[in-house]
């Protein structure tokens, strides 16, 4: 048998994060059960606290831990549920104290570990990703990377392992991670069963669709702000970083490294990136068909567009819009793309 210790951190802890893999677990287990399985592939699962009693959301909802941290003398697989980003810092101090215990069940006795959306955070200063891939939700990646540079932050995956370390991206893509760990751990048997009760899709590997672009502007380099700002008044225009570096009288070579620094993208990434959530937008809410959008963002080749697009999106043009626009007309040739 499996021990799992599900983590519940003080503070803003995501409640789905807490609720979800218990109930997954507790179904894992049923489903073993009826196909006669060895017990040693079912989970004895509990929730683990700093404190026994915790209030969420403002007192609307609250949970009873069962262990605290000095309950627990050894377990196999710890999860730590995501923490809200509007007052992280605040919140990783607070739970400082799970950090020594997660280390010495990792160090001492070989747990693996596994964090939630912005469990990363937690997980992170650890020090158990340093080196290696890590998974968040897409809006807290500029927090993290600027938090924790020595950890490879990876935007497009669903879930990430590496030496007994897993992270999952954003929100309820830890379903996806306890499909990934059902399926190690009980079988794919056990892991198709779990997709099929809880209705999860089994093959999302990739993040990036979901994610919003909003550029990061919260630096104090005021040249490479109003460069951020022209390029997107100008999504419709092809920009070259020589033609910005001249504009704001920098030499091209400084032009990049302030810009890097200052937005953690090169420009010309960065023009991209503006580009394709304008045609994603584009894409989500008119009737415009791919080839229309494409040259609303300023691009006239299509294999360009198209690679463009699916590099920072996952998905091409075509598939894009017809997963998120209802009123797609139904004379677009996808074969084209």
């Amino acid at each position: 048998m499996k021990h799992v210790s599900i983590l519940v951190p003080k503070g803003n802890a995501i409640l789905s994060n807490v609720v979800g893999p218990f109930k997954i677990l507790m179904a894992a287990n049923q489903f073993l059960k009826q196909a006669e399985q060895r017990t040693d592939d079912s989970y004895d699962i509990h929730l683990v606290g700093l404190e026994k009693e915790y209030s969420l959301y403002n007192g609307m909802f609250s949970i009873h831990c069962e262990k605290s941290l000095d309950d627990i003398e050894k377990t196999d697989l710890v999860l730590i549920p995501a923490l809200r980003p509007d007052k992280m810092i605040e919140d990783l101090d607070a739970n400082n104290d799970f950090i020594p215990w997660i280390l010495n069940q990792r160090n001492v006795h070989g747990a693996e570990v596994a964090s939630m959306c912005m469990g990363a955070f937690l997980l992170a200063r650890t020090g158990l990703v340093d080196g290696k891939q890590c998974a968040t939700h897409w809006a807290g990646m500029e927090m993290f990377r600027n938090m924790f540079p020595q950890v490879n932050l990876v935007s497009n995956k669903i879930v990430t392992e590496e030496d007994g370390i897993y992270t999952s991206g954003g929100a309820f893509s830890f379903l996806n991670l306890m499909l990934h760990l059902i399926e190690k751990y009980s079988g794919r048997a056990a892991a198709i069963y779990i997709s099929k009760f809880f209705e999860i899709d089994m093959d999302r590997v990739d993040q990036n669709q979901f994610a919003i672009f909003q550029g990061q502007k919260d630096h104090g380099d005021e040249a490479i702000k109003e460069a951020q700002k022209y390029i997107e008044s100008n999504i419709q225009h092809k920009i070259s970083v020589e033609q910005l570096a001249k504009k704001y009288a920098i030499s091209s070579r400084n032009f990049v490294r302030r810009f890097k620094k200052a937005t953690q993208n090169t420009p010309l990434e960065y023009i991209q990136r503006v580009k394709i959530e304008a045609a994603k937008r584009s894409l989500e809410s008119t009737q415009n068909n791919v080839n229309e959008v494409m040259y609303q963002v300023g691009y006239a080749d299509q294999k360009a567009f198209r690679t463009v697009f699916k590099k920072y999106v996952g998905i091409s043009p075509v598939a894009y819009k017809a997963k998120y626009n209802r009123s797609r007309t139904v004379f677009e040739r996808p074969t084209a793309w």
